[in-house]
């Protein structure tokens, strides 16, 4: 299919609105992680607590991206989008304003900072619902490819702490929050091809299917790892390596953008040789990858390498899993973009909070990886014996209408 089909088959500006929206949302999610060093040395946060305060945006995103999914098929995305975003700009304001003096006072700003998260739930329906079966692993590629927030976050935030501390970068943070909200008002739109909404107690019916499960799984996995490392590869540069807080971010910077590079790519593959096919690569090379890490390599430039390629690989699998599910729940795409969005959340809570107290408990962070590696590997088997399955029942290339 010609590239320019993909351009005409959907709504751009929408597809870019979602894009921007889901860029920032990301940015100000795991803002805390950029400036954990910061934050815990002015607080006198132990490795578990650092661990906790970067992982709690995580698991309040991944929790409301379900409410988020709810609110998308009874309001339509860009309602639910705009009410996201007035909430996560009023708890910055608050924070800047107000100041942030505790840890129970940072806890509480990270749990509006999951708001930001559950934008997961908004953008890629609200572009995904434009295109046909074709495109969708490009659209929600594109649209998910606003992750790299996460990278812009890892550059600025340090560097920036260090210029006007910390709580002031709360404060910044507002202005390109306000700017692209005022973009999405004027240029997002809910396509015409919305599903009616569905009775609370509907959502839950898809939860009796085991696909759902293997789904949620399946991105646990990648966006777990991706979203994870990116709250906590500061502090792990920081700690492990004895880098300034400005450089980690530079090493997390790197780590972060690769993977969002690798999103849209991810979907596009997943496009020409099938959602599987993909997946069963990425797993396996992202568990060698996590592996060589755990390993405590001498070197930091080291660790970079393999962290860079193992999210790499996690940033095409989280592509690539967005390629499956709307093939196999295109009726409840907006439940279940919520369902597996808050796994994948999960996924990076466990990854941040277990890597904190791998820290505290050993004195390192090797156990942590190593146990993520094994959940690599072990979703690479769980691929392997649903495949035959859903080749021949929804994924046949005569109902999907993809390859899968």
């Amino acid at each position: 299919m010609a590239k320019t089909s993909f351009w005409r088959a959907g709504h751009t500006p929408t597809l870019l609105s979602a894009f921007l929206y889901f860029d920032l949302a990301f940015m100000v999610w795991v803002l805390l992680g950029p400036l954990a060093v910061h934050i815990s040395r002015d607080l006198g946060l132990s490795p578990a607590q650092k661990g906790l305060m970067v992982a709690t945006p995580l698991l309040a995103g991944a929790l409301l991206r379900l409410v988020m999914g709810v609110l998308v098929d009874h309001l339509k995305p860009k309602m639910a989008g705009a009410i996201g975003q007035v909430i996560v700009i009023a708890a910055l304001a608050v924070a800047w304003l107000a100041g942030v003096h505790s840890f129970s006072q940072v806890m509480v700003l990270a749990v509006f900072l999951g708001v930001a998260g559950a934008s997961f739930a908004v953008a890629l329906p609200l572009a995904s619902r434009w295109y046909p079966p074709e495109h969708q692993g490009a659209a929600m590629g594109i649209a998910g490819a606003g992750n790299s927030g996460t990278a812009i976050a890892a550059l600025f935030a340090p560097t920036l702490a260090g210029m006007f501390g910390w709580n002031t970068v709360f404060g910044l943070v507002l202005i390109p929050l306000v700017l692209v909200f005022t973009v999405y008002l004027a240029f997002a739109k809910d396509s015409p091809n919305c599903p009616p909404p569905k009775k609370l107690g509907e959502y839950l019916t898809v939860l009796k299917d085991k696909d759902a499960w293997w789904f949620m799984f399946f991105y646990s996995v990648t966006f777990g790892g991706f979203s994870g490392l990116a709250s906590s590869l500061t502090v792990y540069f920081n700690d492990q390596y004895g880098l300034e807080p400005v450089q980690a971010g530079f090493y997390t910077a790197m780590c972060v953008f690769g993977g969002s590079l690798m999103r849209p790519i991810g979907g596009i593959v997943a496009d020409r040789i099938g959602g599987i096919r993909s997946l069963t690569v990425m797993y396996t090379l992202a568990a060698v990858c996590l592996y060589g890490v755990s390993l405590n390599l001498s070197q930091a430039w080291m660790a970079l390498g393999a962290l860079v390629a193992g999210m790499l690989w996690l940033g095409m699998g989280n592509g690539a899993v967005f390629q499956l599910v709307p093939q196999r729940f295109r009726k409840e795409i907006g439940v279940m973009t919520g369902l597996v969005g808050m796994a994948g959340g999960i996924g990076g809570f466990c990854l941040a909070t277990g890597l904190g107290y791998s820290k505290q408990m050993t004195g390192d962070y090797s156990l942590g990886l190593t146990i993520f590696a094994a959940l690599a590997l072990f979703a690479w088997v769980g691929l392997l014996s649903v495949k035959q399955r859903w080749r021949t029942t929804w994924g046949a290339a005569h109902i999907a209408g993809a390859r899968v």
